[in-house]
């Protein structure tokens, strides 16, 4: 792997660190499999996108994504909430429904901003190649939004919101309104997903309809493969696993489809990430099997 594809493979993983931050929030904090995130990722792009191409500033078209996202949770958690419909199905239909709104926000199946300003280009102009500048600038918000998610489920708004993932009925007993709790848990992983959308249309040149494909899976590999190499209890620890699973997920990818050896293209891109999230599911097992195994021949 060349230091360039280093960088490159660096760059994305700190993007969908984003990501994984995010679905941690639904899926492991609030136990809710939330869908939503392959409509809410391209959905910041698409908003960020169209905005900076409009003549916007980069920064108010990144926030607005933002608010974008967490509209899709919400959305999404009152769906579950008021209307009852059930979780996955709630999501399902915030997906769906998010494909037709990102083409009419577009109007186009892509916006592309080659010749656009981004945050990267106003936040270090020029002071350093921009394939290093991107990871760098992506390491600090990286950075901040862990940092920020440590503080916010140390709160007791954050306290509540896990105790709703953990056991809702004792959350209710102890005055919790586990309805609001959701739908506010959704419309900050959403937030999050969308920010990582929003950057991610400004660091690859623009926004395409397609580009949430499967990122879902993205997400989940992060996590299953953050918590598999770095097991913790504290959300402390738990946030930084995911990011550190989400950049490995990226590393292992680039290592397969950069490989001679294995004779890997970039049509296997799907079979590898298959393959990894397999891998991530069957490796807490095996680790149990080797130490139970080291016990009895003890």
């Amino acid at each position: 792997m060349t230091f360039y594809s280093f960088l490159g493979s660096l760059e994305i993983g700190l993007i969908f660190s984003l990501v994984a931050l995010g679905v941690l929030i639904s899926f492991r904090i609030l136990n809710f499999p939330d869908l939503t995130v392959d409509g809410s990722f391209p959905l910041g792009g698409a908003v960020a996108a169209t905005m900076i191409a409009a003549g916007a500033n980069p920064f108010l078209a990144t926030a607005v994504a933002v608010l974008a996202g967490a509209l899709a949770g919400l959305l999404t958690g009152w769906f579950n909430v008021r209307l009852k419909i059930m979780d996955l199905l709630a999501g399902i239909l915030l997906m769906t429904a998010l494909y037709s709104i990102n083409l009419r926000i577009m109007g186009k199946p892509n916006v592309p901003l080659i010749t656009e300003p981004t945050v990267f280009t106003l936040l270090l102009p020029e002071l350093l190649p921009d394939y290093v500048e991107r990871p760098l600038v992506l390491l600090v918000v990286v950075i901040a939004a862990k940092l920020l998610l440590d503080w916010f489920f140390s709160s007791q708004i954050g306290l509540a919101l896990r105790a709703t993932g953990a056991n809702p009925r004792m959350a209710r007993a102890q005055g919790v309104p586990t309805g609001l709790a959701t739908m506010a848990g959704l419309a900050l992983s959403n937030a999050l997903v969308a920010l990582g959308g929003a950057l991610f249309a400004q660091s690859q040149g623009g926004a395409d309809i397609s580009m949430g494909i499967g990122t879902i899976v993205i997400g989940l590999a992060a996590v299953i493969i953050g918590e598999s190499i770095l097991p913790a209890r504290r959300l402390v620890w738990v946030t930084l696993a995911v990011i550190l699973g989400a950049i490995l997920y990226r590393f292992f990818i680039a290592l397969a489809l950069n490989s001679d050896l294995i004779g890997l293209k970039s049509q296997d891109l799907n079979l590898v990430a298959a393959l990894l999230v397999t891998f991530a599911l069957v490796l807490p097992m095996l680790r149990r099997k080797w130490r139970s195994g080291r016990g009895a021949g003890g």
